[in-house]
């Protein structure tokens, strides 16, 4: 069953000839129970995208369907959708119980049947104990899940994130994505999740929807995406890739001398692009096979070394794993391609 049915949706601001487009025909579905994440640049209609679904944008053209229902002119109260905002949104002077119960008071249920059902999603969401905290006494992590709690209070259709986990620190934002997405699988939710965070984008979402310039540039699951971008734009953008120009000799493989790289086998002949990313070179003693490089700066992280070396192709940036023995800068090197994290396209 579907979810979220965008039907060729265009929104623009003002109704002049020449006013923007934000986004500008797309379509797309999300089934029921699944997450999708909308990823993307600054500026490319995401945000926009998820305040349609919300009721908080109109569309100029097309129709949005929540649960097969049409709900295009229908505002946000009446669509039965909760909004995670970025910043939280919580109210500053109410505990947590009071926060997180405030919606179902607002929609009518009884004090103590808001309160009682408040305190059960507080505890879903690993708050229990804190009902009588005030916000200023939590950490971000936790006034992320009071604002958790209460959007799922109110037993919404839909589920909306807008870059819940910006706000946080990298190790906090690691776990509380992976809450979320337990969270959502355990309950069965229906979300819709914005971010800019590739990674972020990868470890939580069944479906991954990636914009640019106000239209969809592909979508498909996360390993599809990774693994098989189908434009210059999506293989550059997932995974910070690097983009070298090479040829296609049409029978399966592209040279990026002194490499060979295999293609997609129905690739046509003739100019390609090649992404590769920094975990898909490997690092071999010099020698006359493979690319010859030299190390010119070295980064320790702990878990991988971060190089970057001078070549007849550029500078390349590599990530090795190798940290128990690091290169010198200066030391020569060659540099050969592993079978992941290589993808071909047709040049632009």
């Amino acid at each position: 069953m579907i979810g979220i049915e965008f039907r060729n949706i265009s929104k623009r601001y003002g109704s002049a000839a020449h006013a923007p487009t934000v986004v500008n025909g797309i379509s797309f579905t999300v089934e029921k129970g699944t997450l999708t994440t909308i990823l993307g640049p600054s500026g490319c209609g995401k945000t926009t995208t998820l305040r349609m679904i919300a009721g908080l944008e109109t569309p100029s053209s097309g129709q949005i369907f929540i649960d097969g229902k049409d709900v295009t002119t229908l505002g946000p109260a009446q669509r039965n959708v909760s909004l995670v905002f970025q910043s939280y949104a919580l109210f500053p002077h109410m505990n947590v119980i009071d926060n997180v119960s405030y919606g179902l008071r607002m929609s009518g249920l009884a004090a103590r049947e808001a309160s009682a059902r408040a305190a059960a999603m507080i505890d879903t969401v690993g708050l229990k104990g804190l009902n009588e905290r005030m916000p200023s006494e939590l950490s971000g992590g936790q006034q992320q899940r009071v604002a958790l709690a209460r959007a799922l209070a109110l037993e919404p259709a839909v589920l909306l994130f807008d870059e819940p986990l910006s706000n946080l620190d990298a190790r906090l934002r690691r776990s509380m994505r992976e809450e979320i997405r337990a969270l959502q699988q355990r309950l069965k939710l229906t979300v819709a999740y914005v971010t800019h965070d590739q990674s972020e984008a990868l470890a939580v979402s069944d479906q991954i929807i990636v914009m640019n310039q106000g239209v969809i540039a592909q979508r498909g699951t996360p390993s599809e995406l990774y693994e098989s971008p189908c434009s210059e734009f999506v293989a550059g953008f997932m995974g910070e890739a690097m983009l070298f120009d090479g040829m296609s000799n049409g029978q399966g493989y592209a040279d990026l001398p002194p490499l060979r790289i295999r293609t997609a086998p129905d690739m046509a002949a003739g100019p390609v692009k090649i992404a590769v990313r920094p975990e898909a070179w490997r690092i071999n003693p010099a020698s006359n096979e493979g690319l010859a490089a030299r190390v010119t700066k070295r980064t320790y992280l702990g878990n991988v070394m971060e190089y970057t070396l001078s070549t007849a192709l550029g500078e390349i940036f590599v990530v090795s794993p190798e940290v128990a023995r690091p290169l010198s800068p200066g030391a020569p090197v060659s540099l050969d391609l592993a079978g992941h994290g290589v993808s071909v396209v047709a040049a632009a």
